[in-house]
């Protein structure tokens, strides 16, 4: 039996947790085992522990890497406050309501994420640091540190609006959430 080599490994590895990452937010954590998400990918069980300790270790990536994502693409925005209406506008859309697997890993599992190990927590908290100081840095350029309440104040109104529009059966209510979401979102930039 041929042995794969490092690269072969890593790209494994980074297809499952791209899969985890999709699956999770789309169907929370407890509801993908880990037959369901190897099987996803085109491999066995088996394979999950050659890349994974165990399913926490696997959380706890995952968590880690959809947030430092959510970071990249954050930082990628246009300076100032254009790129905060930007973030705002995309952040409350009907498109990434409607895609969660595709979508902010803290309004589609903000609520699991609490309930999870240290090290899943700490990912997540290191990842929201870093999402606090972008949007900062974009609402004070020159004194971002002067911007971090407004800024923790502004991301906790999206995820939350983002949450609210996604759990209302009433679609016209959904709109309406968002709507409302962007205009008290904009306040913050006031």
């Amino acid at each position: 039996m041929a042995r794969y080599g490092r690269e072969h490994k890593e790209a494994t590895r980074q297809r499952i947790v791209e899969s985890a990452g999709n699956r999770f937010k789309q169907s929370g954590v407890d509801a993908s085992g880990i037959a369901t998400l190897m099987a996803e990918v085109g491999l066995t069980n088996g394979a999950f522990y050659a890349h994974f300790e165990s399913k926490d270790d696997l959380v706890a990536t995952v968590v880690a890497e959809q947030v430092r994502a959510q970071v990249e693409r954050i930082a990628a925005l246009p300076a100032g406050r254009a790129g905060v209406e930007e973030f705002i506008r995309d952040y409350l859309s009907v498109e990434h309501r409607d895609n969660p697997a595709s979508g902010c890993p803290s309004a589609a599992l903000l609520d699991e994420i609490a309930r999870f190990t240290d090290a899943t927590r700490q990912g997540y908290t290191d990842g929201a640091g870093a999402i606090i100081d972008e949007i900062a840095t974009r609402l004070s350029p020159r004194n971002p540190a002067g911007a971090r309440a407004r800024s923790i104040g502004l991301f906790t109104l999206l995820v939350g609006t983002l949450q609210l529009s996604r759990a209302v059966a009433d679609q016209e209510l959904s709109l309406e959430v968002l709507a409302s979401g962007i205009e008290n979102a904009r306040a913050f930039l006031r």
